[in-house]
């Protein structure tokens, strides 16, 4: 009876070893330690305002590092980067400034690579949008084949993790491009390509509520969208009246929207009003949880 009991504790330590193996990433599963909770937060309507902040506060940090050249400007940026990639992957659950920090990081590097892509490799705003689509698209593909789910709930391994990061990267290039699409290519002006993008990012809201679009699709599609929307009124407020803007300054309204996510992340580490609830107690009876509970876009999300 004790050895039987010794050989099945045994291969259920072995697949359990195995399970964890399997969802760490080549090499730096040998650096950073394996999740043992959600990574990212919970979708709360908070999460909207301090995303969007994100976006706009990336593009114009970004456009002033310009300022500094390729080298210097886009040394810093991927440094940021570099160092908030560290944070985040470094921790075992989802932290708010960690989390955010990196956020913050690829929007401002997103911005930079995108831009570069247009100013120094000569790609129009439409190849550029085009070619952040299609990689995009390809990350999606790839994580749904690998994991059979895009649910941020299942973010719990280090190859999760990794896949979900790849996409902001992503959709931080996508939207940047996609917003000077509109606002340079198409004419539209960067006060109305923002108001154009906010009516855009309310569509899959819309279809998720009223036609049943899976929760899932429903919070990617507006996920995407709000990054050309957060950087359009950034550059609206930032740039000279020649370029439809404001002319507050790239670096005065980077500072402002800093300030502005940081006071909210503080509120969000403190609070802690976005950690997703452990499986234990999602399973819990709850008016959430009852029978044909729809979540979405600004809650949970089903697949």
């Amino acid at each position: 009876m004790l050895i039987c009991s010794a050989v099945t504790a045994h291969h259920h330590a072995a697949r359990s070893a195995n399970g964890s193996a399997a969802g760490r990433v080549p090499i730096v599963g040998r650096f950073f330690p394996a999740p043992i909770a959600a990574k990212v937060p919970e979708i709360v309507l908070l999460f909207w305002v301090v995303k969007i902040l994100t976006t706009a506060g990336g593009e114009v940090a970004s456009d002033y590092l310009k300022k500094y050249g390729n080298f210097g400007g886009g040394g810093v940026e991927v440094a940021l980067f570099v160092i908030a990639l560290v944070l985040q992957f470094s921790t075992r659950r989802y932290r708010a400034f960690a989390y955010w920090s990196l956020a913050y990081a690829i929007a401002t590097a997103g911005t930079g690579i995108s831009d570069f892509l247009h100013l120094d490799a000569h790609l129009s705003y439409a190849a550029d949008s085009l070619l952040w689509a299609l990689i995009l698209a390809g990350i999606f593909s790839i994580w749904r084949r690998s994991e059979g789910t895009l649910s941020i709930h299942s973010i719990t391994t280090q190859r999760r993790e990794a896949y979900y990061w790849a996409v902001v990267f992503a959709t931080f290039a996508l939207g940047t491009a996609l917003g000077d699409f509109t606002a340079a290519s198409l004419h539209m002006g960067y006060l109305d390509s923002g108001i154009f993008f906010f009516a855009v990012i309310l569509l899959p809201a819309l279809a998720w509520w009223q036609f049943n679009l899976n929760g899932v699709a429903a919070f990617w599609m507006a996920y995407v969208v709000t990054r050309p929307l957060g950087a359009s009124f950034s550059d609206w407020v930032s740039k000279p009246g020649n370029l439809s803007g404001l002319n507050v300054g790239n670096g005065r309204t980077a500072l402002a929207i800093l300030a502005a996510v940081l006071a909210l992340v503080g509120y969000l580490a403190v609070a802690r009003p976005d950690v997703q609830r452990p499986p234990a107690e999602e399973d819990a009876p709850s008016p959430a949880r009852r029978p044909g509970y729809r979540t979405g876009i600004l809650g949970l999300e089903s697949e």
